[in-house]
């Protein structure tokens, strides 16, 4: 999962202005601080007024308190403390310590149900994930916050920002602005694997054609590769979805060969004195107008600075607040058409067990990012 985000919040297929975002100039958003930190007397969708806080609904939050990533877990417990009390006497969420592994989050998951609990945000990884489904998931959903589509299916659903949905958004943003032919370039791995898959579910859509997928993690001969997977003349752009070391250089090749840069959500895990590097580029991610608020808003209570995974709980959390206001935490509230809005953006739960995300479309600009789309 990622750790850091620069980004999010347009209406699902809105257009938006080209506000430019840092954390020394906040565009006004300290101002939208009030209404994003909690649910205001209006659901996303417009419903009037909702039952008093604690009335209804009980959802619990399977976080990792401990083992090595108890600090992301705190930071994360955090984010939803921010729309409203998590634990205690009419709390609307209950916290649990996921721990290490399958087994501890099935005892959390199993203790939640026991008490009461109508649906379990979390956990973090898509193993305990599994596990977790597999032991309470014919009871309530489970709506985990990992980005491997591949878990989704019998009430599991994947709450992560998925290779998928980072293709989907950049893609069909190239599209519209005539670049048909793309190269993929990826690092060998896991990650690399999933992002090739979902680039190739994608591109028929958009009228796009895929050379054949790269593997590389270095400029050395990257532009003449392009050429030969793309059948000796250079695509039109090429999308570089991991953010990983080295992937300054391989931007400054692709650029140099005059070649747009398409990059995904990870992107916005790249701390900003290192954007300048990316200058141009184009990334799916968060729309930066909710997220800069909630983020600021985080950062007064943590150390270091709020990323997607802290905007997950908090969007999860408010989500299970709302549900349980209107009496409707089970899946047929989770698949509302109306869907819900968040400081990631605006998404819907789908039969399948995946989420349709409405992401935003930056460009780095000059060191900072601009939202386009």
């Amino acid at each position: 999962m990622s750790s850091r985000s620069t980004s999010p919040k347009t209406p699902f297929g809105g257009q938006a202005t080209e506000p430019r975002l840092t954390r020394r100039r906040l565009l006004g958003g300290l101002a939208t601080i009030p209404a994003l930190f909690g649910l205001s007397a209006c659901s996303p969708s417009g419903e009037p007024e909702l039952p008093p806080l604690g009335t209804t609904g009980r959802a619990a939050l399977l976080l990792p308190l401990s083992g090595q990533h108890a600090k992301l877990g705190q930071v994360m417990a955090e984010a939803a403390r921010l729309g409203g009390a998590v634990d205690g006497p009419g709390a609307e969420i209950a916290l649990h310590d996921a721990g290490a592994d399958e087994t501890s989050a099935v005892a959390a998951a199993n203790r939640a149900v026991e008490a009461g609990a109508n649906m379990i945000l979390g956990p973090l990884f898509s193993n305990q994930s599994q596990a977790v489904a597999a032991a309470v998931g014919a009871r309530v959903p489970v709506i985990s916050f990992s980005n491997n589509d591949a878990i989704a299916g019998r009430n599991l659903y994947v709450f992560g920002i998925t290779p998928l949905q980072s293709a989907k958004a950049v893609l069909r943003f190239a599209s519209a602005r005539g670049l048909r032919r793309i190269a993929v370039v990826v690092p060998p791995g896991a990650y690399g694997e999933q992002a090739v898959t979902a680039a190739r579910k994608v591109a028929p859509e958009f009228g796009i054609t895929l050379s054949d997928p790269l593997q590389a993690t270095d400029p050395g001969g990257l532009v003449s590769r392009l050429a030969a997977a793309s059948g000796g003349r250079l695509p039109d752009a090429v999308y570089l979805p991991a953010a990983s070391a080295g992937l300054a250089p391989m931007v400054d090749a692709v650029k140099e060969a005059g070649l747009q840069v398409l990059g995904s959500e990870q992107w916005a895990t790249i701390p900003p004195h290192q954007l300048g590097a990316l200058n141009q580029a184009w990334f799916a991610g968060p729309d930066p107008i909710s997220f800069e608020a909630f983020a600021l808003g985080l950062e007064e209570r943590i150390e270091g600075e709020a990323g997607v995974t802290a905007g997950l709980a908090f969007d999860a959390a408010n989500m299970a607040r709302l549900l349980g206001r209107l009496g409707q935490q089970d899946p047929k509230g989770l698949h509302r058409s109306a869907g819900f809005n968040g400081v990631l953006g605006p998404f819907r739960f789908m039969e399948t067990g995946l989420v349709d995300r409405q992401l935003s479309i930056l460009e780095v600009r000059e060191g900072t990012t601009i939202l386009v789309a």
